[in-house]
């Protein structure tokens, strides 16, 4: 049976291990820790997610890559760059935001001297949805942005298709509310005019986090 503070967490589905505690300092020592599935051997380190404990609003995005890996810190390679570049379009202060992802470790494919990024499988995902949900239970954000389908469909449920269901506003339990969006990453993939409207499409979005951010007196919109 879910616990209390499990029925007011904005996930999707209840979870099967208890909560970590603690302040995010502490869950971020505790997550170095983790042994709850195999990927922490391969990476150099934990990734964390990143920013102010009070922050109104919290990016969830999917898994660490190669620079994020090696640098220990959420969205510092060229997909953060990417959202860097939006976030300054909307007037959003990233330094005001909480940056996490759904997964902890990075996975991926030794090919030569490159690290090739593979998705982390469903049984990765669950192992380390505790501790998106103890990050959630330390903000109780209001605003809770999913970047990709991974986080999407940890937030919002299996069904949800970020093709077809983005940019809409959803209510989430713990009075949140919560939007979609491309994973940054998956912008830069699309190929030629697409990836031109693929990002205008996450401005968009990322426009109306600002104005949900604002009303919630949080880091409000500048200029």
């Amino acid at each position: 049976m879910p616990s209390e503070p499990d029925l007011l967490l904005p996930l999707a589905r209840p979870l099967a291990d208890p909560i970590p505690t603690g302040n995010l300092r502490t869950l971020e020592r505790k997550a170095r820790g983790c042994r709850n599935c195999p990927l922490w051997r391969p990476a150099t380190q934990v990734v964390f997610g990143d920013g102010p404990p009070d922050a109104v609003a919290m990016l969830v995005g999917e898994q660490p890559g190669n620079q994020e890996d090696i640098a220990g810190a959420p969205f510092v390679g060229p997909s953060g760059q990417l959202l860097d570049r939006a976030l300054q379009e909307v007037g959003l202060d990233r330094g005001r935001l909480y940056l996490t992802n759904t997964v902890k470790h990075f996975k991926f494919e030794q090919r030569g001297k490159a690290r090739l990024h593979k998705r982390a499988n469903a049984a990765e995902q669950e192992a380390c949805r505790i501790w998106l949900a103890a990050e959630m239970l330390q903000l109780r954000p209001k605003v809770v942005v999913a970047l990709g389908a991974m986080a999407a469909q940890t937030v919002f449920g299996r069904q949800f298709r970020v093709t077809r269901e983005r940019g809409q506003w959803r209510e989430l339990p713990g009075r949140a509310r919560g939007i979609a969006s491309w994973h940054p990453s998956a912008v830069l993939r699309m190929p030629g005019p697409r990836r031109e409207t693929g990002y205008q499409e996450l401005v968009e979005d990322l426009g109306r986090v600002a104005e949900a951010v604002g009303a919630a007196g949080g880091a409000a919109p500048r200029g």
